[in-house]
């Protein structure tokens, strides 16, 4: 048997992804009762004549929620229906989104993150840099176990991102069209630069095509992972008291599964 291909398995489960969300529902609205409708468009066409849609919002980290929650819940749902395939979900500050395991990943865990970005306006590149991953805290030290993840960063098998980039509309109430999912292994898409000069943050590359490619600025995941280690994050007072619990943590682990052993 062989095999089973997640990377693979998500870009098929991608590509029949759609965002429907068509504006946000308001239950009050001047209209007469009952509403027929024939199909979903005409539906919404008097949901939004009636007065019951909103716009979502076009604030990027604000939209981009909408975005992730929908595919989250999408690829959730197409989980339950494949056998040997198990998934949890992770908090919404935490890392990865989603955890994949269960007899087809034969005893391991993957993580699998989702990132939303807009295109800039020329439509070759994303508005900003997508973030990867946080530097300063699991990424950095990825052997520990950061609030909230369900295991160190250094226990996955793999790392995958898949990218949700779409271009704003604002004449339309659901603010989103031409939706374009990439889904490739995190380190294919990094570039030398932080996603942001005020947090500690390393970013993908933000030419469309080179993600749509995986060609970022490594060629190896060896050579990823060598630069953004040595990269001379910040490590604020928070960090470095959450740093140092976390170690006291494993060290006393460490002493009692030593002592069991001895015990043995």
């Amino acid at each position: 048997m062989a095999a089973f291909d997640l990377l693979h398995w998500l870009r098929d489960r991608c590509s029949e992804y759609r965002f429907e969300v068509g504006g946000i529902f308001l239950r009050s609205a001047n209209h007469e009762w009952p509403i027929t409708a024939t199909n979903a468009n005409d539906l919404e066409t008097q949901l939004d004549a009636g007065g019951h849609l909103l716009a979502l919002p076009k604030e990027p980290a604000a939209l981009a929620n909408v975005l992730e929650v929908s595919l989250v819940d999408f690829l959730v749902a197409a989980t339950k229906k494949e056998d040997g395939l198990e998934v949890k979900r992770g908090t919404e500050r935490g890392y990865p989104d989603l955890e994949f395991s269960g007899p087809l990943l034969a005893g391991t865990f993957l993580a699998v993150d989702v990132k939303v970005a807009r295109r800039a306006p020329g439509k070759r590149k994303t508005q900003s840099r997508i973030t990867l991953y946080t530097g300063n805290t699991y990424f950095k030290f990825p052997d520990l176990v950061w609030p909230g993840m369900f295991r160190p960063f250094s226990q996955y098998a793999a790392h995958l991102d898949i990218l949700v980039i779409y271009t704003l509309n604002t004449a339309i109430k659901g603010r989103v069209e031409d939706t374009e999912l990439i889904v490739h292994e995190a380190w294919k898409l990094g570039s030398r630069e932080r996603s942001s000069t005020t947090r500690e943050y390393l970013g993908a590359v933000n030419d469309l095509e080179r993600l749509r490619n995986g060609t970022g600025d490594f060629l190896k995941p060896e050579e990823f992972y060598r630069y953004w280690r040595a990269y001379p994050f910040r490590l604020s007072k928070g960090v470095q008291k959450q740093l140092e619990k976390l170690m006291r943590e494993q060290q006393a682990e460490l002493a009692r599964l030593r002592g069991q052993q001895k015990l043995l």
